[in-house]
């Protein structure tokens, strides 16, 4: 186990496919049957044995954090990339199109877990910050391009957001999936816009 004074080692290459596949395998399984799934039906969906995930995840709560942390890192990853894009009012609109379509399994992960009781690593709590830095620099961006409402901060994106994720959620109509979405971008735009 690393202490203060020396880090860990780099995984080698087989265990970072291993710890990766866990992690996938886990995703899926927390969001088609919540926290109840079994460490050892997630190592069989990954194709490891349950020692692999055990080695890499001591408890199912580790497991289900390290998912949420990897999604959390894969948004900020995205949310970089487009605040570098040549139009950021087209980049902040098809990111937040992008994230609440595939969020339904984000939120339903990040409920599980504070449903869970599982108490939030500095490293989660950092790369939550890191996201909702990301997502005001992407607000900021597309405003200065007056593309969104100059009135709208981001505590009311923050909000907005979650209201569009529990009602694509929980949308009885399949046929017309995005709906909600689509009128929470177009709400999002000046008047006249």
């Amino acid at each position: 186990m690393p202490t203060e004074k020396s880090p860990a080692r780099p995984l080698r290459a087989d265990a970072r496919r291993n710890r990766t596949a866990v992690l996938r395998a886990a995703q899926e399984a927390f969001a088609a049957e919540g926290l109840a799934v079994p460490l050892d039906e997630i190592a069989r969906r990954a194709g490891v044995g349950a020692g692999t995930v055990y080695r890499h995840f001591p408890t199912k709560e580790a497991l289900f954090e390290a998912v949420v942390l990897d999604q959390l890192e894969q948004l900020v990853e995205h949310a970089k990339a487009a605040g570098a894009a040549a139009d950021p009012a087209e980049a902040f609109y098809a990111f937040l199109a992008e994230l609440v379509a595939d969020a339904h399994v984000k939120k339903d992960l990040a409920d599980a877990l504070a449903g869970a009781g599982v108490e939030l690593s500095a490293a989660t709590l950092a790369a939550s910050s890191t996201f909702q830095r990301e997502l005001g620099l992407l607000l900021t961006a597309a405003q200065a391009r007056g593309a969104v409402r100059a009135d709208l901060d981001q505590a009311d994106l923050h909000a907005l957001i979650m209201a569009a994720l529990a009602a694509e959620r929980h949308r009885a109509d399949p046929a017309r999936p995005g709906r909600i979405t689509a009128i929470l971008l177009t709400a999002l735009r000046p008047q006249g816009a």
